[in-house]
């Protein structure tokens, strides 16, 4: 087949790009914000994989890489990644937005596969382990725009003959991160390694997955099940809290630095501080973690700093 990947230099859309260029062709584009031209650098020379500079919601820019290539399925990854920013136009324009101009090249191009990162966070503030049923309220203007865009993409897929695969994603880590909370300890710690401040009081809790697991998630349920619309909560095992992770990186480090809480349970306004899904549904495609979240956040450490 031949892919589209937006958001294709960012941090999941690399790694992404990475594992179907086993068995498919690529085309690449970000607007390389937070996207970095590094994270796919080592796909230069793979006669598969091709990249484009484009700002989807530029209608010349995108409208060429169409009359360029012609795609069998798309995996739009494109959004705003920057989720305590707070910012109702951005998350509107850089999710929503971007998700409609998308659907729409679909429709009109007769591209009947569309696969869409979506995330956790849509849920709300669950009081318990949640599974695709659950109807949660957002707490963010993040969630909102995510939540929003599922049901545009279910109404596509019911107006025009497509299939779509939504993935409600944890907190996806490993190495050539473009934000999170790993990269923000370690960049504070080379600043200052004596004293870590940390937002909230360390007990926000939350699933971490590795992100070569989570595209191996992804990409069975899009192999295995093909329903007009595919929605699935995608997890690892357990969670972890922010006071762990921060004391795993300041370790990590071989440091012995004081860490500072703020108050409160949550990091910003809009932060979920406990996660827990229920991915009953993955598991019964026969698809299962194989790292847990402590693990996969020891990993994703060691080999950022590397």
């Amino acid at each position: 087949m031949k892919i589209l990947i937006t958001g294709c230099a960012g941090f999941i859309g690399s790694h992404l790009a990475e594992k179907l260029l086993e068995n498919h062709k690529v085309v690449g584009i970000d607007n390389l914000s937070p996207g970095k031209k590094e994270n796919i650098y080592h796909l230069r020379s793979n006669k598969d994989f091709t990249f484009h500079e484009c700002e989807i919601l530029n209608q010349r820019d995108f409208e060429n890489i169409f009359r360029i290539h012609s795609f069998d399925a798309i995996f739009h990854l494109a959004a705003n990644s920057d989720i305590s920013s707070g910012d109702a136009q951005l998350d509107f324009k850089n999710t929503l937005c971007t998700t409609l101009v998308v659907l729409e090249k679909c429709k009109v191009r007769g591209i009947k596969q569309f696969l869409f990162t979506s995330s956790g966070s849509v849920y709300g503030e669950a009081d318990s382990r949640v599974d695709e049923s659950y109807c949660g309220f957002p707490i963010s203007f993040y969630a909102a725009s995510k939540i929003s865009s599922e049901a545009f993409i279910s109404a596509y897929c019911s107006m025009y003959d497509m299939k779509s695969w939504i993935f409600r994603l944890p907190n996806v880590i490993g190495e050539r991160p473009t934000h999170g909370v790993i990269k923000d300890f370690i960049s504070k710690l080379k600043v200052n390694p004596n004293t870590l401040t940390v937002l909230g009081d360390g007990s926000q809790t939350k699933p971490y997955m590795y992100v070569k697991d989570c595209i191996s998630a992804m990409l069975h349920v899009w192999e295995n099940i093909s329903e007009r619309v595919n929605l699935y909560n995608i997890s690892g095992l357990g969670e972890t809290s922010v006071k762990e992770i921060a004391e795993m990186v300041i370790e990590e480090m071989g440091l012995d630095t004081k860490i500072i809480y703020g108050g409160g349970n949550r990091g910003w306004v809009g932060d979920v501080p406990q996660y827990k899904c229920d991915i009953s549904r993955l598991e019964l495609l026969g698809w299962t973690p194989k790292i847990g979240s402590n693990k996969a956040v020891r990993m994703s450490i060691k080999k950022i700093l590397k």
